[in-house]
C-alpha cells in the first residue's frame, strides 16, 4: 500500500519521482514527509551524460524495424533475381533448338516470371503473420527467458540472416530454391524482430517515461533509412548484385552498431540506477504509472506484464478484459483496419507501379525507392509526429472513426495507377505526379491515425486498467498487420 501511495504522490508531483525502498522503509512514506522522500531520491538520480542512453535507445528502437523495412525495400532486388532466373533457364532450352539458327543468339526480352508476380504479396504475408503469433507469444517467452538473451539473442540472429542474404547475392541459385529462401528469411527477421521489440519496450518501462520517445523515433526513421540506403546503393552506379550485396552489408554494419550500444547499456550510470530500482523491487509501479499517466507508449505493458510488483497482481486479475475492452473497442477497431489497408496495398500493390515518364532514363531505377519507399516512409514519420503537437480529432469525437474509414478511398485511388502487370482494370492515374500525391496523403494518414488510436486507447480506461488496455490495442495492431497481408492478394488480383 505504501508503494501505491507513492506512485500516485509521484503522479500528481512530478512525472519522474520514484520512492526507493529504503527511503520507504524510513518513512513509510507518510504524507508529510513525502516531499522529503521525493527530495532526497531527486537528488541521488544520475544524470544521462552526453544523452548515451538516449542515443543508445534509439540505436536499439532502428535496429527493431530496420531488418523489414531492408528487405521490402530491396523488392526491386527479389523480382529482379527472380525474372533473371526464370529467362535464363528460358533461354538456354531455346538456344538447345534453335543453336543452328543463328551465329550470334540475342537475349529476348525480360518477362515476368510466376514467382516474381506474386513476391510482394506472399513476402507481406511471410512477415506479418509470425509478427502477429511472436507478439503473443512474447508475454510467455519474457518470464522463461531472460531479457539479454533475448534482445541480444534476436539481434546475432537478424545479423546472421542478413550475412546470408549478402552471400547469396553472389551465389547463383534457382529461382524456386531462391523464393523459399527469401521467404524463410523474412519469417525469420519479423520473428526475431518481434521479440526483440517487446523485449525493448519492457527495458524501456524501467527508465522515465520520455525513454520511450527515442525507440518511436528510431522505429520510424528506419524506413527512412533503408530507403536512403538503397537509393544510395543505385546512384553508385553499380550493377544491382553489387549494389545489393553493398545494401545488405551496410545493414549488417548497423546491426552490428546496435549490438555494441546494447552491449554498453550496462556500462552507464544512469541506466544501472533504475536497473538497480527494479532489483530492489521499488520504483516500479512508479515507472508504469508514469507511462500510463503519459500515455506515450502502451506497448511496454507487454514486457512489463509478467514483472510487475506482486501488490499489483490482485487488481490485474479483477480486471476484466471484456469490459476493458468495450470501452476501447473504437480505437481498437481502427487501428487495426487502419494497417489491414496499409498492408493490403503496401507494397503488396504500390510496388509494382511502373513510372509513365522514365523511358530509358535514370528515374526508372529511382522511381520505386523514391516515390514508393521515401515517400511513404517520410510521411508516415511526418504523421507520427505531428501527434506531439496535435491530438485532433478526441478521443471520443465520432470524426475519428469516420477518417479511420474514409482511407478506404485510398484502395481504389493507387488500385488506378500505373500498377503492372495488370488484367481487370484501366489505368485512370497514369502520370507518376498521381501516385506520389497519392502516396504521401495515405502515408501521412496512417502515420497520424494510427498514433491517435494507440494513444487514445489507454486513455479510455481507468489508469490501473491501461496496461491491459495498451496490450489489447497491441494485439489489433498486429492482427490489422496480418489481416492486410490477406488482404494484398485479393487486391493485387483485382488489378
Amino acid at each position: 500500500e505504501s508503494e501505491e501511495a507513492c506512485g500516485e504522490t509521484g503522479r500528481d508531483k512530478a512525472s519522474h519521482c520514484f520512492c526507493p525502498k529504503q527511503a520507504s522503509e524510513e518513512d513509510s512514506c507518510q504524507p508529510g514527509k513525502t516531499k522529503t522522500a521525493v527530495t532526497m531520491t531527486t537528488s541521488q538520480q544520475p544524470q544521462d551524460r552526453y544523452k548515451a542512453v538516449w542515443i543508445i535507445f534509439f540505436m536499439l528502437g532502428l535496429g527493431t524495424l530496420l531488418p523489414w523495412n531492408f528487405f521490402m525495400t530491396a523488392t526491386q532486388y527479389f523480382t529482379n533475381r527472380l525474372d533473371q532466373s526464370q529467362n535464363v533457364s528460358s533461354f538456354a532450352v531455346k538456344l538447345d533448338g534453335d543453336i543452328q539458327a543463328s551465329a550470334v543468339p540475342t537475349a529476348p526480352p525480360l518477362e515476368r516470371s510466376s514467382l516474381s508476380v506474386i513476391f510482394n504479396n506472399v513476402m507481406t504475408l511471410c512477415a506479418m503473420l509470425p509478427l502477429l503469433l511472436f507478439t503473443c507469444l512474447n508475454s510467455f517467452l519474457h518470464q522463461r527467458i531472460p531479457q539479454a538473451v533475448r534482445i541480444l539473442g534476436s539481434l546475432l540472429a537478424i545479423l546472421l540472416v542478413f550475412l546470408i542474404t549478402a552471400v547469396l547475392v553472389k551465389v547463383p541459385v534457382d529461382a524456386l530454391p531462391f523464393f523459399v529462401i527469401t521467404m524463410v528469411k523474412i519469417m525469420l527477421i519479423n520473428s526475431f524482430g518481434a521479440i526483440l521489440q517487446g523485449s525493448l519496450f519492457g527495458l524501456a518501462g524501467l527508465l522515465p517515461a520520455s525513454y520511450t520517445t527515442p525507440i518511436m523515433s528510431g522505429q520510424g526513421l528506419a524506413g527512412i533509412f533503408a530507403s536512403v540506403a538503397m537509393i544510395c546503393a543505385i546512384a553508385s552506379g553499380s550493377e544491382l548484385a553489387k549494389s545489393a550485396f553493398g545494401y545488405f552489408i551496410t545493414a549488417c554494419g548497423v546491426i552490428v552498431l546496435t549490438i555494441i550500444c546494447y552491449l554498453g547499456l550496462p556500462r552507464l550510470e544512469f541506466y544501472r540506477y533504475y536497473q538497480q530500482l527494479k532489483l530492489e523491487g521499488s520504483g516500479e509501479q512508479e515507472t508504469k504509472l508514469d507511462l500510463i499517466s503519459k500515455g506515450e507508449e502502451p506497448r511496454a505493458g507487454k514486457e512489463e506484464s509478467g514483472v510487475s510488483a506482486p501488490s499489483s497482481q490482485p487488481t490485474n486479475k479483477s480486471h476484466s478484459i471484456r469490459a476493458i475492452l468495450k470501452n476501447i473497442l473504437v480505437p481498437a477497431l481502427s487501428v487495426c483496419f487502419i494497417f489491414t489497408i496499409t498492408i493490403g496495398v503496401f507494397p503488396a500493390v504500390t510496388a509494382e507501379v511502373k513510372s509513365s515518364i522514365a523511358g530509358s532514363s535514370a528515374w526508372e531505377n529511382y522511381f520505386i525507392p523514391v516515390s514508393c519507399f521515401l515517400t511513404f516512409n517520410v510521411f508516415d514519420w511526418l504523421g507520427r509526429s505531428l501527434t506531439a503537437i496535435s491530438m485532433w480529432p478526441g478521443k471520443d469525437s465520432l470524426w475519428l472513426p469516420s477518417l479511420v474509414l474514409a482511407r478506404l478511398v485510398f484502395v481504389p485511388l493507387l488500385l488506378l495507377c500505373n500498377v503492372y502487370p495488370r488484367q481487370h482494370l484501366p489505368v485512370f492515374f497514369e502520370h507518376d505526379a498521381w501516385f506520389i500525391i497519392f502516396m504521401a496523403a495515405f502515408a501521412f494518414s496512417n502515420g497520424y491515425l494510427a498514433s491517435l488510436c494507440m494513444c487514445f486507447g489507454p486513455k479510455k480506461v481507468k489508469p490501473a486498467e491501461a496496461e491491459t488496455a495498451g496490450a489489447i490495442m497491441a494485439f489489433f495492431l498486429c492482427l490489422g498487420l496480418a489481416l492486410g497481408a490477406v488482404v494484398s492478394f485479393l487486391f493485387r488480383a483485382i488489378v
